[in-house]
């Protein structure tokens, strides 16, 4: 075989290679934790044979990483927990649009990009937290009432760094401004019990002790406690009670646990399977028994602590202006001295 018959018969080889089906798989890189995702997609792979590899680690990383890897990158979706990333993932070019018509009809307009470059899986409020023997319900109201000096030394809540305050920050800024919400920022700053410190379960466990008494946390932690089986978890939650903001004004802030396709995926059409998959009254329900988060379909009947707590009037803004202001509350509350 001369040199050249050789160089054309690799060529061909190579080009056959090429050509041969992968196996079946869909990469994800995920900010969420296993325990919350990987049943569901251990289901999905069971129904379609479709093997998912999934990685798990910090939402800014992985927005690097893609960066990095460029064209190279074997992530074929990125999960995260907040809608900041995402918007902020696509302001970056790392995902492409997807025109799917089952994502498109389950998923409420407000609750996915108006390009269709990422979509809300899941959802959480950010309610109020508080002990029903030093507070009455009746004393709260909304996020705004909680720069008032009667909280004052009485309010826990996370660090300014927590992307969960930093998206609750820039959706008072949608209603308010960034004026108003500073004057806001700094009073909270004044009511807060003790310096930010610890996760949400944290701060629902300074409210049972007394530490505290209201603080700001996502539902799905309270609800969590309450099913944990772990006594001295159940215990504390037991000793506070949850109350939704703002049910007669803008209604309670949400957030979105939510995916995008990265823009070099290498397979598209099986990452899309995946996503519709996820959107699936199958899958809706999981994350409501399970993670006790809402449904981002409202036709999926919540059960369990979820129903117990009733309906609720949630804050109807689009998500992508969390992500367009979160520059805005990070600068705003380190001015506040929201540490």
């Amino acid at each position: 075989m001369n040199k050249i018959i050789k160089t054309a018969y690799i060529f061909i080889v190579f080009f056959i290679f090429q050509q041969l089906p992968s196996a079946a798989e869909v990469n994800i890189y995920s900010a969420r934790k296993e325990a919350l995702i990987k049943p569901l997609l251990v289901k999905f792979s069971e129904k379609t044979g479709i093997e998912v590899n999934l990685i798990t680690g910090k939402a800014d990383t992985f927005i690097k990483r893609l960066e990095i890897e460029g064209k190279n990158t074997p992530a074929d979706i990125l999960l995260t927990v907040d809608a900041a990333r995402l918007v902020r993932a696509k302001e970056k070019g790392l995902f492409q649009e997807i025109n799917s018509e089952v994502l498109n009809k389950t998923i409420p307009e407000r609750l996915r990009d108006i390009n269709n470059h990422w979509f809300g899986l899941s959802l959480r409020s950010r309610v109020i937290v508080f002990s029903p023997e030093r507070v009455e319900a009746e004393d709260l109201t909304d996020y705004m009432s909680l720069s008032d000096t009667k909280w004052r030394g009485r309010i826990c809540v996370r660090s300014s760094s927590n992307i969960y305050n930093q998206s609750l920050v820039a959706s008072m800024i949608v209603h308010y401004g960034i004026d108003e919400t500073e004057i806001w920022a700094k009073s909270l700053v004044k009511n807060f019990a003790r310096q930010p410190k610890g996760g949400d379960r944290d701060q629902i466990k300074a409210v049972a002790i007394g530490v505290c008494d209201i603080a700001l946390v996502n539902n799905y932690y309270l609800a969590g406690m309450l099913d944990s089986g772990q006594e001295d978890e159940v215990s504390s939650a037991m000793k506070t009670k949850l109350f939704w903001p703002g049910q007669d004004k803008y209604g309670a802030h949400i957030n979105i646990s939510g995916v995008g396709v990265t823009k070099h995926s290498k397979n598209k059409k099986r990452a899309i399977q995946l996503l519709e998959y996820l959107v699936t009254n199958e899958a809706q329900e999981w994350y409501s028994n399970v993670n006790y988060e809402y449904s981002v379909n409202p036709k999926i009947k919540n059960t369990g602590v979820l129903e117990r707590w009733g309906a609720f009037v949630s804050d109807n803004i689009n998500l992508s202006l969390l992500g367009k202001h979160n520059s805005d509350a990070v600068l705003l509350m380190d001015r506040a001295g929201w540490k």
